[in-house]
């Protein structure tokens, strides 16, 4: 059944994707798996190239401006896949013309922004998703059954990890390589992965946070490279966020993992263990998935069926306060509070 207050999308969902390159390749490979429920009908990009190219690919209309896209084309929807600093815009514009909302991380920079937002897409009454891709591991899937289950008891601690050796360099970083336009470093880039991750796993709101950042080795950039971060939730539960552009994990180094009051759970992107104290243990391997195909597939459903993806604008926030906090916690050596909008 639909939520009450959400709207439906009758038939195929038609989307305006903002934003033509980059991330946008791994967008498109959904589209067109789902192609029977949801599809992209006009591309906008500054880039007149880029928004042809892009357009041409799918057989869409191009624009150059996303707010005439808005304003004339014939969407339900919209793919924002622009760099970070231009997706509040983007949402709010998207909101006041009635359109559902796709939006690939970070949701926005700043608590001016997250409130903006916010205030935009409940007005219009419209459906955010956050483009959350990481969510749809079957094995984060199933993490999150075992601990709604009670097989751990009272969980005391959540970890997770997302690093990796980036080879970016001054000629191919663009618009990341600034603070400015990428709102920090790597913490708000990759970083975002595992933080939102553990959101998930804790399943409490996120109170305080502080972290270390390091730039090990990327020293062009002006923010981070490394970071690693520590948050309390309200439920008293314990989060570690370890990430980096820097370096790959030591061998292995598990994806995520729980540990609780009957025992600890360990996962990869494809398989999930758990220990009992009991003795008792078991593992679940997965077939491997594309997680962008599959974050498309749910947000049509979410837009065809009237009901909440996985992760709105509210856990968007979340994740933007928390890493905020941390950043706040970093610069002032001291543990800082999460905002809440």
């Amino acid at each position: 059944m639909p939520d009450e207050g959400r709207s439906v999308v009758e038939g195929t969902v038609k989307v305006g994707l903002i934003g033509g390159g980059g991330i946008t390749r791994a967008h498109v490979k959904g589209y067109r798996e789902h192609a029977a429920k949801i599809g992209v009908t006009a591309v906008a990009d500054v880039v007149q190239e880029a928004a042809d190219t892009r357009a041409d690919e799918l057989g869409a209309q191009a624009f150059t401006d996303y707010r005439e896209m808005l304003a004339s084309a014939d969407i339900d929807a919209v793919d924002i896949c622009l760099p970070h600093h231009l997706h509040a815009e983007a949402i709010v514009a998207a909101a006041e013309a009635g359109k559902h909302v796709l939006c690939e991380k970070p949701l926005c920079l700043t608590a001016d922004e997250a409130s903006r937002v916010a205030a935009a897409v409940r007005s219009a009454g419209v459906t955010l998703m956050c483009a959350h891709n990481q969510l749809f591991f079957p094995s984060v899937a199933k993490a999150r059954e075992l601990l709604d289950s009670g097989i751990l008891g009272t969980v005391y601690e959540v970890r997770t990890t997302d690093s990796f050796h980036n080879d970016f360099d001054p000629s191919n970083m663009g618009w990341r390589a600034s603070a400015a336009t990428s709102g920090g470093g790597e913490l708000i880039d990759t970083g975002y992965h595992p933080t939102y991750l553990l959101l998930h796993l804790a399943d409490a709101r996120p109170s305080e946070a502080t972290a270390f950042l390091s730039t090990h080795r990327l020293k062009f950039m002006e923010g981070e490279d490394s970071a690693q971060v520590l948050v309390r939730f309200e439920n008293g539960v314990v989060g570690q966020v370890v990430t980096s552009w820097a370096y790959d994990p030591a061998p292995g180094t598990e994806k995520f993992s729980v540990v609780g009051e009957l025992g600890s759970l360990t996962g990869t992107a494809s398989s999930v263990t758990y220990r009992l104290r009991t003795g008792e243990e078991e593992t679940f391997e997965f077939e491997p998935v594309d997680s962008f195909v599959a974050e498309i597939g749910a947000f049509a459903d979410c837009l065809r069926g009237g009901t909440r993806p996985i992760h709105t604008e509210t856990e968007g926030i979340a994740v933007l306060g928390v890493l905020l906090a941390a950043y706040e916690g970093a610069r002032s050596g001291t543990i800082a509070r999460v905002l809440s909008v």
